[in-house]
Protein backbone atom coordinates (compact mmCIF):
# COMPACT_ATOMS: atom_id res chain seq x y z
CA UNK A 1 0.00 0.00 0.00
CA UNK A 2 1.15 3.32 -0.91
CA UNK A 3 1.07 7.17 1.36
CA UNK A 4 0.26 10.52 0.25
CA UNK A 5 0.01 13.75 2.17
CA UNK A 6 -2.96 15.48 2.28
CA UNK A 7 -3.67 18.96 3.92
CA UNK A 8 -6.91 20.32 4.70
CA UNK A 9 -6.16 23.79 4.33
CA UNK A 10 -7.43 26.71 6.26
CA UNK A 11 -10.37 27.51 4.48
CA UNK A 12 -11.59 24.05 5.12
CA UNK A 13 -11.30 24.65 9.00
CA UNK A 14 -12.58 27.69 9.03
CA UNK A 15 -15.77 26.74 6.98
CA UNK A 16 -15.91 24.04 9.61
CA UNK A 17 -15.82 21.27 6.49
CA UNK A 18 -13.12 18.93 8.11
CA UNK A 19 -15.58 16.24 9.60
CA UNK A 20 -17.02 16.22 5.90
CA UNK A 21 -13.88 16.53 4.14
CA UNK A 22 -12.52 13.42 5.97
CA UNK A 23 -15.86 11.60 5.65
CA UNK A 24 -16.01 11.93 1.50
CA UNK A 25 -11.91 10.96 1.53
CA UNK A 26 -12.57 7.35 3.81
CA UNK A 27 -15.45 6.98 1.93
CA UNK A 28 -12.90 6.20 -1.16
CA UNK A 29 -11.24 3.56 0.11
CA UNK A 30 -8.39 5.66 1.99
CA UNK A 31 -6.67 4.71 5.39
CA UNK A 32 -6.18 7.42 7.68
CA UNK A 33 -2.53 6.74 8.94
CA UNK A 34 -1.87 9.96 10.48
CA UNK A 35 -3.82 13.21 11.28
CA UNK A 36 -3.07 16.49 13.12
CA UNK A 37 -4.24 20.43 13.50
CA UNK A 38 -1.33 22.68 13.38
CA UNK A 39 -1.05 26.53 12.54
CA UNK A 40 2.01 27.01 9.95
CA UNK A 41 4.60 29.79 10.68
CA UNK A 42 5.84 31.60 7.76
CA UNK A 43 8.95 30.08 7.63
CA UNK A 44 7.33 26.40 7.62
CA UNK A 45 5.01 27.12 4.67
CA UNK A 46 7.61 28.90 2.88
CA UNK A 47 9.61 25.80 3.45
CA UNK A 48 6.69 23.60 2.46
CA UNK A 49 5.77 25.59 -0.94
CA UNK A 50 9.52 26.39 -1.87
CA UNK A 51 8.98 24.80 -4.94
CA UNK A 52 6.92 27.57 -5.67
CA UNK A 53 9.08 30.37 -4.50
CA UNK A 54 9.10 33.45 -7.15
CA UNK A 55 5.81 32.05 -8.66
CA UNK A 56 3.20 34.97 -9.02
CA UNK A 57 1.01 33.06 -6.57
CA UNK A 58 3.70 32.59 -3.91
CA UNK A 59 3.12 35.53 -1.44
CA UNK A 60 -0.66 34.87 -1.70
CA UNK A 61 -0.61 31.26 -1.05
CA UNK A 62 2.05 31.59 2.39
CA UNK A 63 -0.61 33.85 3.33
CA UNK A 64 -3.19 31.91 3.07
CA UNK A 65 -1.48 29.03 4.42
CA UNK A 66 -0.48 30.84 7.40
CA UNK A 67 -3.59 32.23 7.88
CA UNK A 68 -5.27 29.73 10.06
CA UNK A 69 -4.93 26.12 11.28
CA UNK A 70 -4.74 23.47 8.43
CA UNK A 71 -4.90 19.65 9.08
CA UNK A 72 -2.42 17.67 7.59
CA UNK A 73 -3.05 13.78 7.54
CA UNK A 74 -1.08 11.14 5.86
CA UNK A 75 -3.20 8.22 3.88
CA UNK A 76 -2.94 4.67 2.71
CA UNK A 77 -4.15 2.95 -0.63
CA UNK A 78 -2.70 1.23 -3.49
CA UNK A 79 -1.94 4.43 -5.63
CA UNK A 80 -2.52 6.91 -2.88
CA UNK A 81 -0.96 9.51 -4.95
CA UNK A 82 -2.79 9.15 -7.96
CA UNK A 83 -6.26 8.09 -6.47
CA UNK A 84 -6.22 10.94 -4.06
CA UNK A 85 -5.37 13.18 -6.93
CA UNK A 86 -8.49 11.92 -8.75
CA UNK A 87 -10.79 12.00 -5.94
CA UNK A 88 -9.88 15.56 -4.96
CA UNK A 89 -9.96 17.22 -8.49
CA UNK A 90 -8.59 20.04 -10.54
CA UNK A 91 -6.76 22.68 -8.32
CA UNK A 92 -9.88 25.25 -9.79
CA UNK A 93 -12.98 23.39 -8.61
CA UNK A 94 -15.02 25.18 -11.26
CA UNK A 95 -12.66 22.97 -13.52
CA UNK A 96 -12.91 19.62 -11.58
CA UNK A 97 -14.91 17.00 -12.46
CA UNK A 98 -18.24 16.01 -10.66
CA UNK A 99 -18.44 14.46 -7.59
CA UNK A 100 -14.61 15.06 -6.66
CA UNK A 101 -13.94 16.88 -3.64
CA UNK A 102 -12.76 20.41 -4.68
CA UNK A 103 -16.24 20.68 -7.42
CA UNK A 104 -18.17 19.47 -3.75
CA UNK A 105 -16.44 21.85 -1.10
CA UNK A 106 -13.91 24.47 -2.77
CA UNK A 107 -14.96 27.91 -3.16
CA UNK A 108 -12.25 28.85 -5.53
CA UNK A 109 -8.60 28.31 -7.11
CA UNK A 110 -6.91 29.40 -4.49
CA UNK A 111 -9.34 28.37 -1.58
CA UNK A 112 -9.49 24.99 -2.78
CA UNK A 113 -10.29 23.43 0.88
CA UNK A 114 -7.34 21.04 -0.02
CA UNK A 115 -3.30 19.97 -1.09
CA UNK A 116 -2.61 16.52 -2.17
CA UNK A 117 0.84 15.48 -3.04
CA UNK A 118 1.69 15.21 -6.64
CA UNK A 119 4.25 12.52 -6.94
CA UNK A 120 5.17 9.23 -4.68
CA UNK A 121 8.63 11.16 -4.42
CA UNK A 122 7.03 14.18 -2.83
CA UNK A 123 4.61 12.40 -0.85
CA UNK A 124 7.78 10.79 1.42
CA UNK A 125 8.88 14.30 1.46
CA UNK A 126 5.60 15.99 2.07
CA UNK A 127 4.95 13.53 5.08
CA UNK A 128 8.31 13.56 6.81
CA UNK A 129 7.99 17.71 6.80
CA UNK A 130 4.93 16.96 9.41
CA UNK A 131 5.08 13.88 10.67
CA UNK A 132 7.79 11.93 12.36
CA UNK A 133 7.79 8.22 11.60
CA UNK A 134 6.82 7.50 15.12
CA UNK A 135 3.32 9.44 14.78
CA UNK A 136 2.60 6.94 11.77
CA UNK A 137 0.03 4.42 12.71
CA UNK A 138 0.28 1.30 10.08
Amino acid sequence: MDKTLAILKPDCVARRLCGQALAFIESHGFKILALKMIRLERREAEAFYAIHTGKPFFADLINFMTSGPCVPLVLQKESAVDAFRQVIGATDPARADEGTLRRLLAENVQRNIVHGSDSAENAKKEIAFFFPTVEIIT
